[in-house]
């Protein structure tokens, strides 16, 4: 079965959110949703996360889940705004889900941001590996593709594959695997998964930056994927996607947004607590990356 997919882009991290719906039952999921962000002043707004909202609305469709692919270092997550906007509008609150791998994250940067290790409670369920669940009348299963990150989820809902940050479109290849927890071979098993799926399957990526000066985009299929990945054809050796992976990420810098958006995603899109002054607060820590 097919789901409706809405995209939304998100200009200023180059990310896609998506709306995912079952068209038999109205039933919904919003897929990696963004918390507008601007560190220069500090200020967070929500009208990416509105414009979700009002679609939905519009098409008289019922969010049921909130799902993240993993905890994103390029962009703050707007689950929690969402969660609580949906909840007050009408009393239903939606599911907001992650990978259980979560946890091995958290406890790898709880001390660097001052953290409760073990605390998960922002999340309402965490996705064992191949676990399955429902929108609406549609099958769905948080499918591993750990190699970005430990926590990273591919889901599958009805044709459609979400790929989070695994695989980029055809002409922009992979993501990196620098970070703590990832590992360049892999994310080379992950993807060889994923191309085990039908040819058909339709692909939505995370994130597009317009390569080569064409229009941003976030669709294709695993078979266009296996013919014409720049990083990892069908018939790319582990060992030529790894050795280009590692060499590619040694030339990338730090990404811009990861101290704060670690801090707030890491709580499932919630902003710190208010200190005695009433103000919330991201940490800086020094020396860190």
């Amino acid at each position: 079965m097919s789901p409706q997919v809405v995209p939304f882009h998100h200009a200023d991290t180059g990310t896609w959110s998506y709306l995912v719906a079952d068209p038999a039952s109205g039933a919904a999921a919003i897929i990696d949703p963004v918390l507008d962000f601007d560190p220069r002043a500090g200020r967070t707004a929500t009208d990416s996360a509105q414009r979700l909202l009002s679609e939905a609305r519009e098409r008289g469709w019922r969010i049921d889940w909130l799902l993240e692919t993993h905890a994103h270092a390029d962009h703050l997550s707007a689950a929690h705004v969402l969660r609580q906007r949906l909840q007050a509008d009408g009393g239903h609150a939606p599911r907001l889900a992650i990978g259980r791998r979560i946890g091995e994250v958290r406890r790898f940067f709880a001390p660097v941001f001052g953290l409760a290790e073990t605390e998960a409670s922002c999340f309402d369920r965490l996705f064992d590996d191949d676990d399955t669940f429902a929108v609406g009348e549609l099958s769905a299963q948080a499918i591993p593709v750990p190699g970005h990150t430990q926590d990273s989820l591919a889901y599958l809902i009805g044709d459609a594959l979400f790929t989070g940050d695994s695989l980029f479109l055809p002409d922009s290849g992979t993501a990196r695997c620098d970070f703590p927890g990832g590992d360049a071979a892999m994310l080379y098993q992950s993807i060889q998964r994923l191309y085990r799926l039908p040819d058909s399957t339709r692909v939505f990526v995370c994130h597009d930056y317009g390569a080569g000066g064409r229009e941003v985009a976030c669709e294709t299929t695993i078979g266009e994927q296996k013919r014409g990945n720049i990083h990892v054809r069908a018939d790319t050796a582990e060992a030529e996607f790894v050795a280009l992976r590692e060499a590619r990420d040694a030339t990338l810098a730090v990404p811009a947004l990861i101290l704060p958006a670690l801090q707030v995603n890491l709580r499932g899109g919630a902003l710190p607590e208010p200190e005695g002054n009433g103000v919330r607060y991201l940490k800086l820590p020094l020396n860190q990356f």
